[in-house]
């Protein structure tokens, strides 16, 4: 039973090509594909309407005010209000702009973030698509947003749009660098490009307790950390939001867009948070695996959406208490720190991974990471010169 009610999903998914019996194989493969194309679309359209109220209401818990709640019970279907909205809200084109290539670019924006979403595994055997060079393909895919938004920059005939678009690519490009190399550690440790081996590579527990995943290693904590600042960049997240400015009236590329392209926008950055928390999962969180032995009765599906459930709240959480940084001071982070800081995590890696990861291993990369880390503060908080800080007017 328990086997049963993890395996649900591929169950029903049987059943449903069983009836195909008839069919030639190659229409089974298309229809199969059909399938899970609609099933990754349907979860993730699902996540991307609650977590829309959900973060509105979260916020506003961080802020002492009031959140939705008044379009259904406790404000729940405001999602389809907002839907609504967008639907019926007037579509305006500037006059010179290149209506294509205008019309295009949120296409060119969610199709890669859906892309994204097909390679991660979701629970045991539940990859919708399933490709041994998996994480080449998401990054390749994920790479393909900068061409959007220079779309979107360039074809609005703006020049706060086009500058707007100039600063999100410097950005994205920038931190692509560092999302990039914390992944090589995991890679080397695997052996593989495969997400599902990857996955299965964290499997297994110390006196069935100590999960073996990536994170609990000096190498591993150092790598997800600098993943999940990264992936705040590319998601234009704050405190790194910085080609929107979603308090201001220009919205950096999309500041032409309005009615359901601008929604289109909207809802391709919340499905690239979605596919860089699954990534990050998947690389440091042991994926579906459960944190305990004793807890693998629970199926793995819902390990995986609870692991990637807890990501998405420290996305918001961060929102709601961080203050936005400086461009200098962004594209400064990604070049003086977290690209050394990466290809340290990539060192003491490979001395963990030849030490057999024993306790001599775990020290010694732990002493790396901490040693390259200690260098780094002290050379960049020199540089910066600073000083105290008096106030005059403060009692």
């Amino acid at each position: 039973m328990i086997n049963g009610l993890d395996q649900i999903f591929v169950i029903a998914k049987g059943l449903l090509l069983s009836l195909l019996w008839w069919a030639p194989a190659w229409v089974v493969q298309v229809v199969s594909a059909f399938v899970n194309i609609a099933a990754v679309l349907a979860v993730f359209l699902t996540l991307f309407a609650l977590i829309s109220v959900f973060e509105r209401k979260i916020l506003a818990r961080i802020q002492n005010r009031y959140g939705p709640n008044r379009v259904g019970p406790f404000g729940l279907l405001q999602p389809v209000a907002d839907g609504i909205k967008m639907l019926v809200k007037e579509d305006i084109v500037p006059r010179g702009a290149d209506k294509v290539v205008h019309f295009l670019a949120p296409i060119a924006m969610v199709a890669p973030a859906i892309l994204a979403l097909g390679v991660i595994p979701y629970g045991r055997n539940m990859t919708a698509f399933s490709i041994d060079a998996g994480i080449l393909f998401f990054f390749a895919v994920g790479s393909a947003t900068e061409l959007s938004v220079f779309m979107a920059g360039w074809s609005s005939n703006n020049k706060y749009s086009m500058l707007g678009a100039m600063r999100a690519i410097a950005q994205m490009v920038s931190y692509e660098m560092p999302l990039i190399v914390t992944v090589l550690p995991v890679v080397m440790i695997a052996g593989s490009l495969s997400p599902d081996r990857i996955v299965d590579a964290q499997a297994g527990y110390i006196l069935g307790l100590i999960p073996k995943w990536f994170v609990l290693t000096p190498w591993g904590a150092a790598a997800f950390l600098l993943f999940f600042t990264a992936s705040l960049v590319e998601s234009n997240r704050t405190p790194f939001d910085l080609p929107e400015g979603e308090s201001e009236l220009v919205a950096g590329h999309m500041t032409e867009y309005s009615g359901f392209k601008y929604a289109t926008f909207f809802m391709a950055e919340y499905f690239g948070m979605f596919a860089v928390s699954g990534m990050a999962v998947t690389l440091f969180l042991g994926g579906w695996h459960a944190p305990t032995a004793f807890l693998q009765f629970i199926p793995s599906w819902i390990w995986f959406f609870s692991k990637l459930s807890v990501l998405l709240f420290t996305f918001i959480w961060i929102r709601g208490t961080l203050p936005r940084i400086r461009i200098d001071q962004t594209m400064k982070l990604a070049w003086t720190f977290m690209l050394p800081m990466a290809f340290t995590c990539v060192i003491a890696a490979a001395v963990w991974h030849y030490a057999a990861g024993g306790i001599l291993g775990w020290l010694e990369s732990l002493a790396i990471v901490s040693l390259v880390y200690a260098g780094l503060s002290q050379i960049l908080g020199a540089r910066r010169n600073l000083s105290v800080r008096i106030y005059r007017f403060a009692e």
